[in-house]
């Protein structure tokens, strides 16, 4: 389920928050390593941003933007989910590939659906 803040981000996609640093960013991964819901979230919406800019590579798929974005930023969760802050990457690195095998899995779906 998708927090409820994003849902009002979709209707009124022309602001996201800005990006997180990298020293806000491990201090909200570390919380959220702890169990901290709250920090996770923050996490999510800061990086809305990104989900916006990886679903214009595919504007012209065959599905709604808001689509995308929603199917975006399961992805996001998940790569929030299961990145490893010991890999010594940064969380966005990671989650754009999270972000971008998401969108493309629905896309293949929708597509063998049509078939």
């Amino acid at each position: 389920m998708l927090p409820l803040f994003c849902f009002s981000y979709f209707s009124s996609i022309t602001s996201f928050p800005q990006p997180l640093t990298a020293e806000e960013e491990k201090y909200y991964l570390e919380l959220y390593q702890q169990g901290n819901e709250n920090a996770k979230n923050i996490l999510i919406e800061h990086n809305l941003r990104l989900v916006a800019h990886i679903v214009k590579k595919y504007n012209n798929a065959n599905s709604e933007m808001d689509d995308l974005i929603s199917i975006g930023t399961i992805g996001l969760i998940k790569g929030i989910t299961s990145f490893d802050a010991s890999k010594c990457t940064r969380l966005a690195t990671y989650a754009a590939r999270c972000i971008d095998n998401e969108i493309l899995m629905n896309i293949r779906s929708e597509r063998k659906k049509e078939k």
